[in-house]
């Protein structure tokens, strides 16, 4: 079986602001799956991460919204499969 990931990055060209800056992930009936510790990396702002618990095989989709230090919003979405043996 593929090996689930732990976490999922998203890297950004501009910093981000903390505050208003999200990210979630959610399997195909919409239930978060991750951690609840979405944030702005300290020491790299361009780097949104949030951890994931264990996840079985599956689809599940990454949500973002960010907003970057000069005031520019932006959001997004993709999916990712995990597969049985």
């Amino acid at each position: 079986m593929q090996r689930p990931p732990e976490k999922v990055n998203l890297w950004f060209t501009q910093r981000l602001e903390p505050a208003f800056s999200t990210i979630e992930i959610v399997d195909r009936s919409g239930h978060r799956v991750d951690g609840g510790d979405g944030t702005v990396d300290i020491g790299d702002a361009t780097l949104l991460h949030v951890s994931l618990k264990p996840l079985p095989p599956g689809t599940y989709k990454v949500i973002w919204r960010v907003v970057s230090v000069d005031t520019h919003a932006t959001s997004g979405d993709y999916t990712f499969r995990i597969e049985a043996k």
